[in-house]
């Protein structure tokens, strides 16, 4: 199994956007989404030394968002507690495809790979990424 927690606030996965150049059109990431990869990439390559898997997968990717400081004691301990879970966008399927894409080359060859995948969204005082990847 690889375990990888990426530190901080994690960004989800902006929708592309486009640029026009003459007759033709060309799609790019939006700032945000492209360092937020860069910083997945580095980190992933700083913790983990492995190759790349190459066989089917199963992932699991806990988000943390940090809390809000607006809001009474009880709501925040609510949140910390698990018993409040982030209901607000971005959606949770942007967070994982942000993190998958970074992913891609370094724990596994091809995302494509992920057969089997939970991605959930919590609050934590201290933001971050959690994931697990087990090779099935």
């Amino acid at each position: 199994m690889v375990k990888l927690t990426i530190p901080g606030e994690p960004v989800a996965q902006g929708r592309p956007r486009f640029s026009r150049r003459g007759r033709f059109v060309s799609t790019y990431d939006p700032p945000k989404s492209k360092a937020y990869k860069e910083y997945v990439k580095r980190i992933a390559r700083q913790e983990l030394h492995i190759e790349p898997l190459a066989g089917s997968i199963m992932i699991n990717v806990k988000v943390y968002r940090g809390i809000q400081k607006a809001g009474s004691e009880l709501i925040k301990r609510q949140k910390r507690d698990g018993i409040i879970r982030p209901t607000v966008k971005p959606d949770t399927d942007n967070y994982y495809k942000a993190v998958s894409d970074a992913l891609t080359g370094i724990v596994w060859v091809d995302d494509n790979q992920i057969v089997d995948m939970y991605v959930s969204k919590w609050y934590s005082d201290t933001p971050r990424v959690e994931i697990e990847v087990e090779e099935l």
